[in-house]
């Protein structure tokens, strides 16, 4: 039975055979019986690569570890309100990094940055997803957005793509006018638009 450790763009877990091409987690979000307990355990919500330094673990949730989280691709990762590790993805942490003090001077550090993704992502008092307006035409590539009745679908130049956990599927115009609701917090579609190209799969192969 497929384990409860996958996650939408909305930042959701859900069980399915699907593991995607990029790995993460939020911490400890299981009991000692692998049953998912919360929806994170702390501000720090890494992606990572899914092969480092020959690395491997089993039993998958064990008791007392982070849950292994697993997403479609970065894109998905970032709705999610995940940032690349430090450790597996260091190159990727340290243009982030750049990237990330241009956007917000004097925000230096992991601790500074995970504190604002918490804001963005999460809405205060309540733990419920925090979505964001914004007009269409001022997206970049790789942003979720969700579609009324429709799910969550990735932005590609003029289209937009329906979301699954094993890939994208059916396309649909991107709005030249109007605006979104936007499920990719602000502060990574910034980040999308400054031509983040990690090392991990930005956009799985069905995104093509």
């Amino acid at each position: 039975m497929p384990l409860r450790n996958r996650v939408t763009p909305l930042g959701e877990l859900i069980a399915v055979p699907e593991r995607g091409l990029v790995y993460g987690n939020r911490g400890c979000l299981h009991d000692h019986r692998g049953e998912i307990r919360r929806v994170y355990a702390t501000k720090r919500w890494i992606a990572c690569r899914l092969c480092f330094r020959g690395r491997r673990r089993s039993p998958l949730m064990a008791p007392g570890r982070f849950t292994e989280l697993f997403f479609l691709d970065e894109a998905t990762a970032l709705a999610a309100g995940h940032r690349p590790c430090a450790e597996c993805r260091r190159s990727d942490y340290d243009r982030f990094s750049d990237l990330w003090l241009a956007l917000h001077p004097g925000q230096i550090g992991a601790d500074a940055i995970d504190a604002q993704l918490h804001a963005e992502r999460l809405a205060p008092g309540n733990r419920e997803r925090r979505l964001h307006e914004r007009r269409y035409s001022d997206l970049p590539d790789g942003a979720f957005v969700l579609v009324r009745g429709a799910g969550p679908h990735l932005v590609l130049a003029s289209q937009l793509l329906s979301w699954s956990p094993g890939g994208y599927g059916n396309a649909r115009p991107r709005p030249t006018r109007g605006r979104a609701t936007v499920i990719t917090p602000p502060s990574l579609v910034e980040i999308l638009r400054s031509d983040w190209s990690p090392s991990v799969p930005l956009l799985h192969p069905s995104s093509t």
